[in-house]
């Protein structure tokens, strides 16, 4: 079994990369998902949330929207390390049973683990190579733009996380998914052709 961390920057692309590695027999595990699974209403991370956060940010139906939590949180270094605290050691938990279940399924299983905030985990976790998509600002800015966030927001998401730079120093693969979906597709190609081949070394992120 191969297990690669996948992460990039708010805006990066890295849903569409994680969909490119889904079509080529990957299994995909989405952190992002697996967030809202474990803050759905009355479960712990959410009573947590609402403890700390208020009930602003919450629908008729208690669900959490995540725009406006992102709007409280994202302002405030020790708010967004707080948020952190809540939902990673749930969002490990439930990483580690969909792990565990994938491994006694297919044991040669190829699985991605889309972890936009890999590099600021404040606790390790095994994977055993590391792909980073990366894209300019300008492009970054745009695709969040399209998704209806002004610009201010934008700006502040993209600072609020290790720069892109950061990252690409600790990558073993770089996608840049600045150019067409072609391009992009190509790269992931060519990327699981590589992690298929031959035995990999764990890491500790």
């Amino acid at each position: 079994m191969i297990i690669v961390g996948l992460t990039g920057s708010v805006g990066t692309g890295k849903s569409t990369v994680t969909n490119f590695f889904r079509e080529l027999g990957a299994y995909i595990i989405d952190w992002d998902e697996l967030a809202r699974e474990v803050t759905r209403p009355h479960l712990r991370a959410w009573k947590e949330i609402v403890e700390y956060f208020g009930k602003d940010f919450l629908s008729e139906g208690l669900t959490i929207n995540r725009q406006k939590l992102a709007e409280i949180a994202f302002s405030d270094k020790e708010k967004v390390a707080k948020l952190n605290q809540i939902v990673h050691p749930e969002v490990f938990k439930e990483d580690e049973r969909i792990t565990n279940e994938i491994k006694s399924l297919d044991p040669g299983a190829l699985i991605i683990k889309d972890i936009p905030l890999l590099f600021e985990l404040t606790r390790p976790i095994f994977v055993d190579k590391v792909v980073v998509v990366s894209a300019s600002e300008q492009t970054q800015l745009r695709r969040l733009e399209e998704k209806g966030m002004s610009r201010e927001d934008a700006q502040s998401r993209i600072k609020s996380q290790l720069p892109l730079e950061e990252k690409i120093k600790s990558a073993d693969f770089v996608i840049n998914n600045d150019g067409p979906l072609e391009e992009t597709k190509k790269q992931v190609e060519e990327i699981y052709s590589l992690l298929r081949k031959g035995e990999q070394h764990g890491k500790q992120r």
